[in-house]
């Protein structure tokens, strides 16, 4: 016998070799009905493979994203074999699931693969899941699993799997198609209800462009069709809200093949926005004891080959720049973390004067293949909202604690209300890509996990996922769509201390070595823009939209007029412009409220002899009339309230 534990902490004793669905279907067979795969000992395996020891055990279903990704990997194994059904001698290379669904890279030799094609594949997996096709898993030598890919002379899987361990290689079947898989796998294809195969593209073999493009195809799946129906419904919103249709809407930002790939051009009413955003966390970080640093576009390789940044993401990087000093070479900064370290050693320290806190808008710079560019989301250059704490130990938990207080106010002030807080810790096996000794480690990633405790942050563990230097904290946000986007880390960071050298005289007159924050609640600028762009669909608050205001004269005897409102409203600092067109007036306020701007003052006879305002609010109508002073109070009032200034 041996005992399982469940998540309330109740114990199940059971006899070896128990799977998890003999123990859902010993709890309520309706539960059984949705077990799509199990966590044992934090492992997410088959739910129908056997339990050999004492164990924790966590049922997995399609409300758990291990539940989802379970399914999704397991109907790219369903499309694959429908695939060669339908076009028998392909290739296969990998299908794993990704973020909303999954996808499979095709070999098709010397078929022709076209997007109209999917809806026949569609209709196949269908026919094939009503077989609730049982997902088997069986262990194979290296030996075997060579020679059985050597009789279908498949290069792709060949490849995979010289790069294995024997003793480690798993292969899954379901119906007529086997294929090399660590899995795990749902228990049979019958959970699989509504199948969308959404779009094809093609994708180089292992990312590498010397190497052959495949076909690359798109799928999701849903346990129930009105999943389904929900989701591409969302496609829908999700195309209207693209932050890229929007920013040429907007005039927010472009790109240009001769500037490069992935380098936005910010447009004037996009600098002035992110400006706007600047300033605002300027504002925050200089009443949070914040000091604002500057440090230049590159720097000497030897900076981050001393930071660790060079033998992690070199290859991955911008080549070195070189100069006429053959003993020069440059780099473009991937990383502002090393100039900052610089700037602490610049000069002595004592432990009166920590925490030290620098703050820099700083623009990096990292090679994306091409294929991975995406809008404002993926780009070779951006700008970080960085800054750096450099605090003693005991201070630590404190000033991490500050700065999950300034990511919420952030949130709360631009409407993202459902996060979600990712502590990211360690791979716990595979100890050898991080630097550093597991005493700072421990420490650090303990100091996190306190910290957001204290805070009371809704919080979830991933391994695996810490920087090379050090374990962080990673707020998921849910956008108005429900979509999750990483927004904001923060990162406690013992190395770059040790690797910099860096000190202050403690109380004891002896050198002692400080710790490192790293925070970005922005992250990126770019990304940070096109996430909010998407989130409000263009519909920013008062405070931060491009024009709060458009003055609509009746008629062209009111011009005058309303270029001189328009300078006086400038005067209170508030954004707009005149629209002089020769248009009826209904029209203008039409495309106003197309164009989401906020307020419209239109302006006749009466307002222009009275001199008032006749006020209309987008979304609300007629305010009625004021006078200039009072409009620019309401003004002023709902940004302070915006800003969570006063409640």
């Amino acid at each position: 016998m041996i005992e399982i534990t469940l998540p309330d902490g109740s114990v199940k004793q059971v006899k070896k070799g128990t799977t998890a669905m003999d123990i859902a279907m010993g709890i309520s067979e309706g539960l059984a009905r949705n077990v799509l795969a199990a966590k044992v000992n934090d492992e997410v395996i088959d739910a129908l493979r056997p339990i050999e020891d004492n164990a924790t055990l966590q049922l997995l279903t399609w409300k758990d994203k291990e539940g989802q990704a379970t399914m999704w990997h397991s109907s790219a194994h369903l499309m694959a074999e429908a695939l060669e059904i339908l076009y028998p001698g392909i290739k296969l290379a990998i299908g794993p699931s990704i973020k909303n669904g999954f996808y499979y890279d095709i070999d098709f030799m010397n078929y022709e693969f076209h997007e109209s094609d999917l809806v026949k594949v569609e209709q196949k997996m269908k026919e094939l899941a009503k077989g609730k096709d049982i997902y088997v898993r069986k262990e194979m030598s290296k030996a075997d699993a060579l020679n059985y890919f050597k009789e279908k002379d498949d290069e792709y899987k060949l490849e995979l799997i010289e790069g294995l361990e024997d003793g480690t290689i798993t292969f899954y079947t379901v119906g007529e198609f086997t294929d090399l898989c660590r899995g795990p796998h749902i228990p049979h294809t019958g959970f699989i209800k509504s199948i969308k195969l959404t779009s094809i593209a093609g994708a180089y073999w292992r990312g590498d462009e010397t190497r052959k493009q495949l076909t690359r195809i798109y799928g999701i799946t849903f346990p129930k069709n009105a999943e389904l129906n929900q989701y591409l419904e969302n496609l829908e919103l999700a195309k209207a809200r693209d932050h890229r249709k929007l920013g040429k809407e907007l005039e927010l930002f472009t790109f240009s093949q001769r500037v490069g790939q992935g380098l936005p051009l910010w447009l004037p009413k996009g600098a002035a926005l992110r400006e706007r955003l600047e300033n605002f966390l300027k504002k925050a970080q200089k009443k949070g004891g914040y000091d604002q640093v500057i440090t230049p576009h590159i720097g000497s390789k030897e900076l981050y080959v001393c930071s660790g940044h060079y033998a992690k993401y070199g290859k991955d990087s911008f080549q070195p720049i070189n100069t006429p000093d053959e003993n020069e070479e440059f780099l473009l900064k991937p990383m502002n973390c090393p100039h900052h370290c610089e700037i602490y050693k610049a000069t002595p320290h004592s432990y009166k004067e920590l925490p030290i806190r620098y703050a820099e808008f700083g623009t990096v710079y990292r090679y994306e293949q091409s294929g991975e560019l995406h809008g404002l989301t993926r780009v070779r250059g951006f700008t970080q909202d960085d800054a750096h704490i450099f605090c003693t130990q005991e201070q630590v938990k404190e000033e991490f604690k500050k700065v999950i207080d300034l990511v919420l106010y952030i949130f709360k002030t631009l409407s993202f209300e459902n996060f979600k807080a990712q502590i990211s810790l360690r791979d716990k096996e595979d100890k050898e890509k991080y630097i550093g000794t597991d005493e700072n480690w421990d420490k650090a990633e303990n100091a996190i996990i306190e910290a957001a405790d204290e805070k009371g942050l809704e919080t979830f563990i991933e391994y695996g996922e810490a920087a090379f230097y050090g374990p962080k904290l990673d707020f998921m946000v849910e956008d108005a769509l429900g979509r999750e986007w990483q927004l904001g880390t923060i990162q406690v960071d013992y190395n770059l201390p040790e690797r910099f050298e860096l000190e202050y005289t403690g109380a004891d007159n002896q050198k002692h070595r400080p710790v490192m924050i790293h925070r970005a609640p922005f992250g990126s600028m770019e990304r940070f823009i096109a996430v909010l762009l998407e989130h409000c669909a263009g519909d920013f608050p008062l405070w931060l939209t491009t024009d709060q205001i458009a003055i609509l004269p009746i008629s062209d005897k009111f011009n005058d007029y309303a270029e001189n409102l328009l300078e006086l409203l400038n005067n209170y600092d508030i954004r707009g412009f005149v629209d002089d067109r020769n248009e009826k007036i209904g029209k203008k306020i039409r495309e106003s409220e197309m164009n989401k701007i906020p307020f419209m003052l239109i302006i006749g006879e009466k307002e222009a002899n009275a001199g008032v305002l006749s006020v209309r609010k987008r979304g609300e109508g007629d305010l009625g009339s004021m006078k200039v002073e009072d409009f620019a109070k309401l003004i002023t009032d709902s940004i302070e309230k915006e800003l969570a200034l006063k409640d």
